[in-house]
């Protein structure tokens, strides 16, 4: 972010739990700084939507910098990624800044930008955690820790319990679930009968690649062509 972004989004956030992450926070944290409404536009074209995004995106880099302080060898997997969504929503300075978010991104002209959010931080986390998937367990990992955030950023709006514990017991049962469904998985691989039954949709499947985000960072994925194609 650059220095104006920072300063700007810094002055809206006492005003989005009143006015919520629109104009009126952004012409309210222009005026605080002494920005001009078109110096304000062109760092946050969308308004309050590029503000809220600018948040969540803080709230990513500053996640990740406490989970490298955090030394994660003695802890079992399931147990680094809880890690990373606890800190994650506790990079949230104010839960009424997240619930003020969650309903511009229930928008319908914004919802796509919200579901990329997520799926970013999702992102975030498996790379953090040294992710070296290159095949369709690309996608399935990152899809699965986004419902599994989105649920349980949903359960922490609404949680009032002492320090939020009943928030990080749904974590753990919400990574429970996805675990069985790992060691369903892994029983499939290790099954001959089994392997044969999915031996179809396994080749399909292995031919979807995780993207090239250096070439082309637009693309969520690619099909590498066939040798006639």
């Amino acid at each position: 972010m650059t220095d104006l972004t920072e300063k700007l989004l810094d002055a809206a956030l006492i005003h989005v739990p009143f006015d919520g992450w629109g104009d009126a926070a952004l012409r309210a944290a222009a005026a605080d700084c002494g920005v001009d409404m078109a110096a304000a536009r062109a760092v946050f074209p969308r308004g309050g939507v590029d503000m809220a995004l600018a948040y969540h995106a803080r709230g990513d880099a500053l996640m990740l910098a406490r989970l490298a302080d955090h030394d994660l060898s003695q802890l079992r997997f399931r147990d680094r990624v809880a890690l990373a969504v606890r800190l994650r929503l506790e990079a949230a300075e104010d839960r009424e800044l997240v619930r003020r978010g969650s309903t511009l991104f229930a928008l319908p002209p914004y919802a796509a930008d919200g579901a990329r959010a997520i799926w970013g931080t999702a992102d975030a986390i498996w790379t953090a955690l040294g992710d070296s998937a290159t095949d369709y367990n690309w996608y399935t990992k990152r899809a699965t820790l986004s419902g599994v955030y989105s649920a349980t950023v949903l359960f922490w709006l609404g949680d009032d319990s002492p320090n939020a514990e009943a928030t990080w017991e749904f974590l753990d049962r919400r990574i429970d679930g996805v675990m069985q469904v790992e060691r369903v998985k892994g029983a499939v691989r290790k099954n001959p009968v089994l392997r044969g039954l999915f031996a179809g949709p396994s080749a399909v499947l292995s031919c979807i690649k995780a993207p090239n985000t250096r070439a082309r960072p637009d693309l969520p994925g690619y099909m590498p062509r066939s040798p006639q194609g």
